[in-house]
């Protein structure tokens, strides 16, 4: 019988319900014009990279998890492709281009081309080795090297041009995306998972995962990208039925 791992089911649903959340505040404040001055604050910033980052680190953790690992990889790929093209087609002013799971899905194809590659590094050092990769070029979308407020390089303004560099990490000037993930620095935090997983396998750490099961979690963590594909239509639905219920819009 294959191993699941509870605990990693529920914290993916947890972070299923806490992004479920924000887009809830982002589409109040972005397609219904209510007014949410804490949503522009740096804790609504943190909260927001809080699920970028979970959602991007448990990515990589569960990759070498399970055995039709192309076929989870297309299905996730598949799936940003669907919402891009949705997007352009009938939200073109909120279109989705190279979104998170846009990502996920080109981070994992890289990961089943580099496996054997990637196997050979220790994993303590490919976990520093990654994270530090992340922290560095965390910046690269503004155009220069750092993390966050910390400047370190600015970098040449020839790179950001055309659309496979935009995907790489140097989006060009025109371009224009409601959720924009790229390779680089993302990548990185994706592989750092990776290397997380190999760090508490060597140690027996895997099977403290076991534990706890919730239900309830665990189904959302299992059908996480269904729940991703799905509830932006559906919360938006709501929000009308609430909106006109209340007579606010």
């Amino acid at each position: 019988m294959k191993k699941r791992y509870c605990a990693l089911d529920s914290l993916r649903g947890i972070t299923l319900i806490s992004m479920i959340l924000y887009h809830g505040a982002w589409d109040l404040v972005w397609l219904f014009g209510v007014s949410l001055p804490w949503y522009h604050t740096r804790a609504a910033y943190v909260w927001q990279q809080s699920i970028c980052w979970t959602f991007i680190l448990l990515s990589g953790f569960c990759q070498p998890f399970g055995k039709r690992r192309w076929r989870r990889t297309l299905q996730v790929f598949g799936g940003g492709v669907l919402l891009s093209a949705v997007t352009i087609l009938f939200l073109p002013e909120n279109r989705v281009l190279f979104g998170v799971l846009t990502l996920i899905g080109s981070s994992m194809i890289l990961w089943n081309l580099l496996e054997k590659m990637l196997r050979r590094l220790p994993a303590a050092a490919g976990l520093g080795v990654f994270f530090s990769l992340f922290l560095l070029f965390r910046n690269v979308n503004q155009g220069s090297l750092g993390f966050e407020g910390i400047r370190l390089l600015r970098l040449p303004e020839g790179l950001y041009h055309g659309l496979f560099l935009t995907w790489l990490g140097f989006p060009d000037p025109t371009f224009y995306s409601v959720d924009y993930f790229s390779l680089i620095p993302w990548f990185f935090l994706f592989l750092s998972g990776y290397f997380f997983n190999r760090v508490l396998s060597d140690r027996d750490g895997l099977r403290y995962l076991e534990r706890p099961r919730v239900p309830g979690l665990e189904w959302l963590g299992r059908h996480s990208l269904l729940v991703y594909l799905i509830h932006q239509p559906i919360l938006y639905a709501v929000l009308v039925l609430l909106g006109k219920g209340l007579g606010k819009f």
